[in-house]
């Protein structure tokens, strides 16, 4: 069976539940039982953020995570907030453009991926969740590269959908790290 419980978290403004929803949805798309469950500070954009995903091929019982198949961080504190959450031979990704901390477990598989770095180099440092969820989904095969480009064109307002393209572009860097 396969079955994903991922905690993506950082500060407001980062796209962290934006990126949990297209997750979410692409694993709709793929008749898979799925959850999103967004949590922000009253800070909004510059606040912390962070979102459960639960992507299933059973049902899911509950959207709350208490033990994350899947840790995905971009900045300090949540790295230090949830690292414990994830399950021995879990998975941490960190966006090790913002995030200098070393995680302290040697239980886990982590990847450092200077995702901001890659996405301005790009022109565009929003793209950074996306390298990061390429790397989870080359990883995990949670979702398939199709079902996310389907889901950015569901989920994305109309007026976004000319970035679809550069973002398809950030999720293939990101699976191929």
């Amino acid at each position: 069976m396969i079955k994903q419980d991922i905690v993506i978290a950082g500060f407001g403004g980062q796209g962290i539940l934006s990126a949990g929803k297209v997750l979410a949805n692409a694993g709709m798309l793929e008749d898979k039982y799925v959850s999103w469950l967004p949590s922000y500070g009253p800070e909004m954009r510059g606040g912390t953020a962070n979102c459960h995903v639960v992507i299933s091929e059973e049902p899911v019982a509950s959207p709350i995570i208490n033990d994350a198949t899947t840790l995905i961080v971009m900045n300090g504190p949540s790295l230090e907030k949830f690292e414990d959450m994830v399950v021995e031979g879990g998975l941490i990704i960190i966006d090790s453009s913002l995030v200098e901390t070393e995680v302290k477990r040697k239980d886990v598989e982590v990847f450092r991926i200077p995702a901001s770095k890659m996405a301005d180099d790009m022109g565009n440092v929003t793209y950074a969740n996306i390298i990061l969820l390429g790397k989870l989904i080359a990883k995990t095969g949670i979702i398939s590269k199709d079902s996310f480009e389907e889901s950015l064109k569901k989920v994305l307002p109309a007026k976004k959908h000319y970035m679809i393209p550069e973002e398809v572009e950030a999720l293939k860097m990101g699976m191929s790290l």
